[in-house]
This record gives structure tokens, sequence and C-alpha cells, in this order.
């Protein structure tokens, strides 16, 4: 059986995976976001408004997917008429790539602005560029035209810079020359990357700059580019919380969702799973082999081998070794539980074991 590809609202580190794009986004202050939907689209506008996204997002429906450029055309429609022209810029940013920098947006545009492109492309240079579309450079450096894999030469193979499916485009060449692109491939789709080949024809200037990490622009289009998506960002979200004075013990071994909040002074033992909506007070110490799911933990409370979800842990309080604690329940502060308990939630609000 095939497995089903992730889509954008699948979870990473416990946030949709569109919501990191969307932050980083939001970081480079972009004027306006459009979100093309397609497949799922209520339930999609529906996760993104209840995130409480920073931005002020506009969604449109690609009712039928035609491929990346119709998918343009149609986020075209979402812009308003109103701005200024040809000077504006449009960012195409792909949903699926969530570890994507906002550092590395904002040197998109810059270079961008700084050139007379009609368009300024994301590439990278990677060991393996075996599936991407290659970058085909002229003898002056700026692209010339993206070749997929199926359509490339034996020469062009051997390029190891590949498309990243970013791109920041002068928006009042955009639209006429998604006009002009024709779906005749194998899919029967219209493809963005043909509107470079068509600017280059036309005699439109196409840049591009080379991003510093290329684990940045990793799509995730199976789950085993998820779970290593989600190794990159828990790792990034580890070190954050080691700065700010967390002590993990064994960071590759500790796993916290980017929606937990910890205090200062907490440490953390290997095997934890932190989730959902946790909040950690200070000086806790969590661990080792514990998991917790939408619980509260009081300052200076001591968590061991432990798995709980939607339960209160009280200030000092010592829970575990071997202690479940169902949901609802209610560990009253400066208490102790016994090894080997459940804890379950009681009619006025306390555990009983």
């Amino acid at each position: 059986m095939r497995s089903e590809r992730p889509k954008p609202l699948h979870r990473l580190c416990g946030r949709p995976m569109l919501v990191y794009v969307l932050d980083a986004l939001n970081r480079c202050e972009v004027e306006r976001v459009v979100v093309v939907v397609g497949h799922g689209a209520e339930r999609v506008t529906k996760t993104l408004q209840e995130q409480g996204a920073a931005l002020i997002l506009d969604f449109v429906e690609q009712r039928v997917q035609r491929g990346t450029g119709d998918a343009v055309s149609v986020g075209l429609t979402g812009l308003p008429v109103d701005l200024d022209g040809d000077d504006a810029d449009v960012l195409v940013v792909p949903g699926d790539t969530p570890l994507l920098g906002s550092d590395t947006i904002a040197q998109l545009v810059a270079a961008h602005q700084q050139s007379e492109a009609a368009c300024t492309m994301l590439t990278a240079r990677v060991d393996d560029p075996t599936g991407y579309g290659r970058v085909v450079r002229k003898k002056d450096g700026l692209v010339h035209r993206i070749v997929e894999q199926n359509d490339a030469t034996d020469l062009q193979l051997e390029i190891d810079e590949i498309n990243t499916g970013i791109y920041c485009f002068r928006q009042g060449v955009l639209a006429p020359a998604l006009r002009r692109v024709n779906p005749e491939n194998a899919q029967g789709e219209y493809y963005l990357t043909d509107v470079v080949g068509v600017l280059h024809d036309a005699g439109y200037r196409i840049d591009a700059i080379v991003a510093d990490d290329p684990a940045e622009i990793a799509g995730v289009n199976d789950r085993l580019q998820l779970a290593q998506a989600e190794a990159v960002m828990r790792a990034r979200t580890n070190r954050e919380w080691m700065r700010r004075g967390v002590t993990m013990i064994d960071p590759e071994h500790t796993y916290l969702d980017a929606t937990v909040e910890l205090a200062n002074d907490v440490t953390i033992f290997p095997n934890t799973l932190l989730q959902g909506e946790t909040v950690v007070g200070q000086g806790v110490e969590i661990g080792p082999d514990t998991r917790l799911t939408d619980c509260v933990v009081g300052a200076d409370a001591i968590v061991e081998k432990t798995v709980g979800r939607d339960s209160e842990i009280g200030a000092g309080a010592r829970v575990g070794p071997f202690v479940a604690l169902e949901p609802g329940s209610h560990i009253e502060a400066g208490t102790r539980t016994t090894p080997f308990t459940t804890a379950k939630s009681s009619d006025d609000g306390t555990e009983r074991a």
C-alpha cells in the first residue's frame, strides 16, 4: 500500500507544516499573504485561522489541480489590483518547505530588489540532484532555464544546482508570462518552471542566488522526508531552549513540540516527550522515560517515568516512577505518588489513585 503524501496540515513538532512557512514570511514583514488551497480547502482555511497566525491571510481555491503554474495564476487573483504595478514584487513559496528560514527569504528579496531581474530564483547545490530540476546558467552566470530530470541531457544531469521552487517575481511580468505557459507535458499540467524560460526568451533578466544551507529548502513529499524535517526542527527547538537556560541531559533523545512552554532552570532527562500545550514551571525535573501531553507542571516538581494527558501536577509534587495520569487528573502541590499507580479524575476535580 502506498502511503499518503503529507499535506501542509500534517504536524511537525506539534504544529501544521504550513505554519512554519507563514512564520518565516511574517518575520520578513511581507505586505500580504495569499494561500492557495486545493484538496480539503475548508479544513486548511479553518486550521490556519485557528492557529492564530500573525499574518492576515487571504485564501483562494484551486478547484482543479492543474500544476504549479496554474496555482500561481489562481494565487494572483487574491492580490489587490492597486499594488505598484511593475514595481511590486511577488514571492512564491511552496507550503511544504517548513525548514525555510526568514533570513534566506530576506536575502532572496534583497538580491531581487538590487538587480533589474524580472525573476530571481532561490537555488541550492546538493551532492545528489537526482529528481530535481537543474538550473541551466549562461556564460554570464544568469539563468537560462530550468530543465527537469526527465528532459535533461547527460551533460545537464551533471549540474548540481537545483531549483527549489522559491521565486521572487516582478508582478507586472508574471501574469503575462503565465498566460504563455502551455501544458504540453506528460501530466498535462502548467509548470511554473516554464515561466523562467518564457521570461528569458522574451528578453528579461533571470537571476538566482544559492541557499547557504540546502537543508532549508528540503520539500516534504513523503513520510520519510517528514520524519527527517521533524528531526531538524526538533534539534532547532532544543538548541533554542538550552540557550534560554533549560538543561537537557541528552538533547538527541529529548522531544519537545514547538507549542510547549518551559520556565527557567528546567532539567529534562533522556527519552522525555513533551507535547501539545504542555507548560512546565521553574526548577522542574522531568524524566527519564516520560511523556506529557497538554499538561501543566508546577514549579520544583519532579516527574519521572510517567505518562500523562490533560493533567495538572502541583508545585513541589513528586510523581513516579511508573505513574499514569488520566485526563483530568490533578496532583496536589507537595504530594508524592506511589509507584505503579494510575491517577484518575474524580467528580470534585481531585486525583484518586
